[in-house]
Parts: C-alpha cells; sequence; structure tokens
C-alpha cells in the first residue's frame, strides 16, 4: 500500500473540513425554513457565502500572501464550465433542496441526499471518464451504506412525491457541479466561490421574491449569511481545492462524510446519546475512507502537452525553463508548458493525470 505520507493529505483533509462544515449547516438551514421561503432562503445563503469569500479574497489574502504565490484568475475558456455549475450547483441544486426538505420528512430526505454522491461518481465515471477501480468503488459503496443507516429513523414515506423528487433532482445537479467546477479546479478557489455566490444568491433571491416569497427580518438575513458563508462559502473552497488533487468522485466519497460529522456535533454539543446505528455508520465510514486513503494507482501513462498556470513546484511534472519575469522561488505561479512525457508512478486522477485507463 501506499502509505498516507505520499498521498495528497492535506487535500483529503480539505474535502473532510468540506464535509464538516456542510454537515453542520444543512440542519441549521432547515431550521430557517419555518419563517423563510425556500428560494429566498437559498439566496441568502449563496449572498452569504459570495460576499464573505469576496471580503477574504480582496482585503484579507493580499494581506497574508508574498507576491508570486497565489491563485490563478479564471480565464475566458473557464466560464463555461462556470456558468454550467453555477446554473446546476449554485440556483437549481439549492432551491430543488429547499423545496424538498419543506415538502420530505427528515428520514427521507436524509436517505435521498446520499444520491449526490453517486450522481457525482455516475457523471465522473461515464461522461468525464475518471478512473474509478473496485477499492474505490467499495469505499463509496461503504461510505453510502454509512450514510443511509445513520439517516434512517424508521419506515420513510413517499406519499408526497414532490418533495423527495425535488431532492433527487438537487443531487443530480450537484453531481453536474461537481464535475464541472472540477474542470476549473486549477483556478483560484477564492474567486470560483465568489462568483457561484454573487450570481447565484442574488439570482434566488430575485425568484424568490418573483414568486410571492417575502425576505425575513434583519437578524434572520445576517444569520442565514453567516450559516451561508461557513456551510457554503468556506466548504466549497476547500472542496474545489481538494477536486484539483483528489478528482470529482474521490472529493464526493469524502464528502459524503458530512451527515456523520452533523451526528457527531450534536453528540458533543447537543449531549445527544451515542446510538448503535451511530456507531456502525462510524465504522463502515471509517472503512470506506480508509479504502480511499490506502489506494494504490501505478501504471505506465502518458501526459499530453499541455500549457496553463497554476502554484507549482518544480517536481517531476514541472521541469520547464523560466522567463526573466516568471517569479523566483517555489511554490510560485506562472503560465508553463508541460511537455509530452510517458513514465510511471502513484497518482490519483488530479488535474495533470487526464488520461484514460
Amino acid at each position: 500500500m501506499t502509505p498516507l505520507s505520499t498521498l495528497p493529505a492535506r487535500a483529503i483533509l480539505y474535502a473532510l473540513l468540506s464535509a464538516v462544515l456542510f454537515g453542520i449547516s444543512t440542519p441549521v438551514a432547515k431550521a430557517f425554513l419555518g419563517w423563510t421561503d425556500p428560494t429566498v432562503l437559498a439566496g441568502l445563503l449563496y449572498c452569504g457565502a459570495g460576499v464573505g469569500v469576496a471580503l477574504i479574497r480582496h482585503f484579507l489574502r493580499p494581506m497574508l500572501s508574498r507576491p508570486g504565490i497565489g491563485e490563478i484568475a479564471l480565464r475566458h475558456g473557464d466560464l463555461p464550465w462556470l456558468a454550467g455549475a453555477i446554473i446546476a450547483g449554485g440556483v437549481i441544486g439549492p432551491v430543488l433542496l429547499l423545496v424538498g426538505l419543506s415538502r420530505t420528512d427528515a428520514a427521507t430526505a436524509s436517505l435521498l441526499l446520499t444520491l449526490e454522491g453517486v450522481a457525482t461518481v455516475l457523471m465522473a465515471w461515464f461522461l468525464f471518464h475518471e478512473n474509478l477501480d473496485r477499492r474505490i468503488v467499495l469505499g463509496m459503496a461503504c461510505l453510502l451504506a454509512g450514510v443511509a443507516i445513520l439517516s434512517w429513523s424508521g419506515q420513510p414515506t413517499l406519499s408526497r412525491v414532490l418533495g423527495p423528487l425535488a431532492i433527487i433532482g438537487a443531487c443530480i445537479a450537484w453531481g453536474l457541479d461537481n464535475n464541472l467546477t472540477r474542470k476549473v479546479s486549477l483556478s483560484d478557489p477564492l474567486q470560483i466561490v465568489e462568483l457561484k455566490g454573487l450570481v447565484a444568491g442574488p439570482v434566488n433571491v430575485g425568484l424568490g421574491l418573483w414568486m410571492g416569497g417575502k425576505l425575513p427580518g434583519i437578524l434572520t438575513v445576517v444569520a442565514a449569511g453567516t450559516v451561508g458563508f461557513l456551510g457554503y462559502g468556506v466548504s466549497l473552497v476547500l472542496f474545489v481545492i481538494a477536486l484539483r488533487h483528489l478528482g470529482s468522485a474521490r472529493t464526493s466519497a469524502y464528502f459524503s462524510t458530512a451527515p456523520f460529522f452533523g451526528a457527531a456535533t450534536a453528540i458533543l454539543a447537543l449531549g445527544e446519546p451515542a446510538t448503535l446505528p451511530l456507531v456502525i455508520a462510524g465504522v463502515l465510514m471509517g472503512l470506506g475512507v480508509w479504502l480511499h486513503v490506502s489506494e494504490h494507482h501505478q501504471h505506465v501513462h502518458d501526459h499530453e502537452p499541455i500549457t496553463h498556470s497554476h502554484a507549482h513546484t518544480h517536481d517531476e511534472h514541472h521541469q520547464h525553463a523560466h522567463e526573466p519575469d516568471d517569479p523566483p522561488g517555489e511554490p510560485h505561479v506562472h503560465e508553463h508548458r508541460h511537455v509530452a512525457l510517458v513514465h510511471t508512478h502513484p497518482h490519483m486522477p488530479d488535474m495533470h493525470h487526464q488520461h484514460r485507463h
């Protein structure tokens, strides 16, 4: 097995932290539905994400980063991928989720939300040709089984079909969003999330008001914006960073642990009992994460010539000449060209390993 130290451990940690933030935010967001229109609430959550991340990008990061180290801005060719991700994941997905939550019992909703991981993996595999071996498929199955056990609180009912169908639609939209966002994940993740929030947020608020919804009180607006900043903004930034190193399917697998972290938080913070289903779910999810972390994927593969820009060090994939204006030191950011290369080493489907199998 490949030891953990040789794997992108930081990217795995980012994916898990993303799951923690989103897992905690979901039940909090549901609590707002009693006095806030679902579409308006979706907009407020994304407005909070966009505004909060914009403040970090434009004010905090320049004070903390040194010249030559940073993230590359989105380019013209990235815009179609990002636009699709914003429409699918920033507008359609949240609205469908909150509409579904307002019409579906908690057990059914939680079970159906596991389909986001399934949708992401199937799209990554069949539409975007991402590699999946038996170990990864088995690990994903363990994670989804853990979520299902954790979410089960009795016999779910499908007596109201619209709610469950809306949640399934949200999962499909987010699965597409995850795969489209991966296409631009080498670009600045703060810029990606800022644009998602500042576009999707006002659009959803406007749609909600147009359909008869009303803005809640100022305290609810601030509270929803704060939840959106953490559970959607910061979470999504971490998710995008993980995407560039792990690929859509593996990042989504780690993100599937979100319900477990939400339940664990309830035990630690609210004193809720640790039930047998929670323990079983934790074991299954731990097994699923271990199957992913201990993955060893190595074979002879080729790299096509490509020119792009991102933060990098001069490892075996980055052996290129520099121009006089390129920043000194490592890591640094500048446009560089990868020549054709054939070699073998352990790897994941990151942005430098897009080959077919």
